[in-house]
């Protein structure tokens, strides 16, 4: 059995005679008739039956069609892969994220990006998770960084970052200077939070439930540079990625603390459509990614301490 082979199973199967196959594929019926004899001899098993002047598959035609199938596709991708690594990347790349990573991922990894692509052109938007998934499966978005879980089978979801959740507050504050705080010391106290419905806010408030806090919630927002400015105002304290308040915390602008018995944590990751093969511009992304993944302040570096 060779290529040639199943290329003529596919092309019956598609017109349903050996006449019409060979007009497809351009060469005489007897040829068709010969390499489907041979087939069947070499199978010892009668790939086609004959229902006037059609034919029908029998099921040990239809396993070698979808073989057939199976077989082309695989080839087409490796074709394409190869293509693709001989070929300076261009076209048009539409990033899709949150708030926080829009302004302390993309950057770096942008940045990286086109250093290695200078040709590429990115676009971006900002979006909630679930406007980045509305978008990705219109075809409007190629690939979003979103916090997780999506489960959605239509989508490929892979997960890259684990962010630290810390609580933030202003070096005025009562509880400013201490690395973790006591679940008791955040009662009563004023929350400036991520909005509600949001999958960070869902981490947050599981943590309130957890420990039987009702927080007096002043504010909420899908803007994490709104958290911080109001937090450094004083009218509340914030629950927020560590990599969003790192620099001002090594300055001494802000302070944050770990909750005592608790991680806040919230997993962020890739997402976009499933395909038989992932484009080129989604899988240079993400080795950019990895490139930079260590640059990024996910979580402080001190352990221990009041």
């Amino acid at each position: 059995m060779d290529l040639r082979q199943l290329e003529i199973l596919q092309a019956i199967a598609e017109t349903g005679s050996f006449t019409a196959c060979g007009k497809k594929l351009h060469v005489s019926q007897s040829a068709i008739s010969r390499q489907v004899l041979l087939l069947e001899e070499e199978l010892g098993e009668p790939l086609f039956l004959r229902v006037g002047r059609k034919v029908r598959m029998t099921p040990a035609a239809e396993s070698l069609v979808q073989l057939g199938q199976r077989v082309f596709q695989d080839v087409r991708d490796t074709v394409g892969a190869i293509t693709d690594r001989t070929r300076t990347l261009r076209g048009t790349l539409r990033l899709s994220g949150g708030m926080t990573v829009c302004l302390y991922v993309f950057p770096p990894l942008l940045k990286h990006l086109k250093r290695v692509h200078p040709q590429l052109d990115v676009r971006l938007t900002v979006a909630t998770a679930e406007r980045s998934v509305l978008e990705i499966r219109a075809g409007r978005v190629d690939i979003g960084l979103l916090t997780l879980p999506i489960n959605e089978s239509d989508l490929v979801a892979v997960p890259v970052m684990r962010e630290e959740l810390l609580v933030v507050m202003p070096p005025g504050h009562p509880l400013a200077r201490r690395r973790r705080v006591a679940p008791r010391d955040l009662a009563g106290q004023p929350f400036i939070l991520f909005e509600v419905g949001s999958a960070t806010r869902r981490v947050i408030d599981h943590f309130f439930t957890a420990e039987n806090i009702t927080p007096t919630i002043v504010m909420d927002t899908e803007n994490v540079e709104i958290i911080k400015a109001m937090v450094k105002t004083g009218l509340g304290i914030g629950i927020v990625p560590y990599q969003a308040i790192a620099r001002e915390a090594k300055a001494g602008q802000f302070f944050c603390a770990r909750v005592e018995g608790h991680e806040l944590v919230r997993e962020t990751g890739w997402v976009y459509a499933r395909a038989n093969r992932t484009p080129r511009m989604i899988h240079e992304l993400l080795t950019a990614f990895d490139e930079i993944r260590a640059r990024l302040l996910l979580a402080p570096r001190w352990t221990g301490g009041k």
